[in-house]
């Protein structure tokens, strides 16, 4: 590809833009400085936030220095939403949010070399503003008509409960980012989600009033399902990206269910796998996708990116382990509960029950005889193992890190077994 506007518009990861080719001009002549921004809304980001974490790593790659903002001013203050005001939340909550985030966002930027990314705080300017200063040296550039036809701004008008003057600020703040770093860094590209389009001309607006400069803005697409539908959303709710709020089991099963109609177009857009590899999953998915192999690629690209290489590893191991010829056993307590939560299961009291038992409580089978003649018949299993007596006990040795014992019925029907009082 003979450039990285060219790269990023193949993998669809340019919605819309200011003169595109301007901005390739100046990329092609770069380096050039950009960020993207954070809001600490959460302890943690989610797969929408990991669209922007991978643009700024491609760009980083061609060679072009990022600033990541976490806005620890702009995050205590909210940007509109479409319907209801936001809760704030208190200052000491979201500075640490704001030290989540930023640990997240480090993972996928590198900090040395000539184009190192820088990590900063809208926080550090902001709180140095004095009500004065905002309305004098800031508020004079802005006009109500512009700011009063943000779409989020004036659906909250249109609706009974409004929107409160704090709100209606953000788009000042937001917009003064990209002058701070402008003047600090020298900052000429700004880039964000679809949805902050209107914020991001904001502060293109404010550097050309106040500087007379011209700089850059791209938007990358909200990710949407080949339906249409909303994209992102697991049985616990959002895709987030720490571990303490989604597992990586959990993750790496989301993307591994991925749809064949949306699976390609995710492979361009959440891994760095290069093109002559996705066409190659591509025809794979067209000829055979009962493999799924495009959505293997898929899951493990994007889990060892978020997660890193060794818990890549763990779920894979446990993935086999559940579903294959892997050792049980070797499933860590963490990544097997979650591996095994969806599962059915039941409550048996070791050194009383049978598999018999344990079948009938887990609900795999209606009754003890039904139970049986599936262990007669060479049907059922404990940790994977074949059980051929019907009045083998359940004991200790049995439990597995976590504390369970997984017993099947056939080849896909699991269950859990929990240890207490029946």
């Amino acid at each position: 590809m003979s450039d990285i506007i060219d790269e990023l518009q193949w993998r669809g990861l340019i919605r819309q833009h200011t003169d595109l080719e301007k901005l390739r001009e100046a990329l092609n002549n770069g380096p050039v400085t950009f960020y993207c921004g954070y809001d600490p809304t959460a302890p943690s980001l989610h797969h929408g936030h990991l669209v922007q974490l991978i643009l700024m790593r491609h760009l980083q790659n061609a060679g072009h220095r990022p600033l990541a903002l976490v806005g620890g001013a702009t995050g205590l203050i909210g940007d509109p939403r479409m319907s209801g005001e936001r809760s704030l939340q208190p200052r000491e909550v979201v500075a640490g949010w704001v030290d989540k985030l930023r640990s997240q966002i480090e993972r996928f930027l590198s900090f040395e070399g000539d184009n190192a990314a820088i990590m900063v705080n809208n926080l550090d300017w902001t709180s140095e503003l004095t009500a004065i200063d905002l309305l004098r040296d800031l508020g004079k550039y802005f006009r109500m008509g512009t700011m009063l036809k943000k779409e989020a701004v004036a659906r909250r008008l249109a609706s009974d409960e409004g929107i409160s003057y704090t709100e209606f600020s953000y788009q000042i703040l937001q917009a003064n980012d990209f002058l701070e770093l402008y003047r600090r860094y020298g900052c000429t590209l700004e880039t964000g989600g679809d949805d902050q389009w209107g914020n991001l001309l904001g502060g293109l607006d404010l550097i050309h009033r106040a500087e007379g400069a011209e700089v850059h803005v791209m938007t990358t697409p909200l990710i949407t399902k080949a339906d249409g539908t909303k994209f992102g959303k697991s049985e616990g709710g959002a895709i987030w990206l720490s571990a303490d709020l989604l597992s990586p089991y959990a993750f790496y099963q989301f993307w591994l269910n991925v749809e064949d109609a949306d699976v390609v177009r995710f492979l361009k857009v959440f891994t760095f796998l290069d093109r002559a590899e996705i066409e190659r999953l591509e025809a794979a998915v067209a000829a055979e996708p009962f493999r799924r192999e495009a959505q293997k690629a898929l899951a493990a690209s994007v889990t060892e990116l978020v997660h890193g290489k060794e818990e890549l590893e763990r779920v894979l191991a446990a993935t086999d382990a559940l579903w294959g010829s892997g050792d049980l056993r070797a499933v860590d307590g963490a990544t097997l509960a979650s591996a095994t939560s969806h599962l059915p299961a039941g409550v048996v009291t070791l050194g009383e029950a049978t598999i018999v038992d344990a079948l009938v409580a887990a609900g795999l089978e209606k009754g003890r005889g039904a139970a049986r003649r599936t262990v007669d018949s060479g049907g059922a299993y404990v940790n994977n193992v074949k059980v051929a007596d019907p009045e083998a006990l359940l004991t200790e040795a049995d439990q597995l890190a976590d504390g369970t014992i997984l017993i099947r019925k056939g080849r896909r029907n699991l269950a859990v077994i929990r240890v207490g009082n029946a």
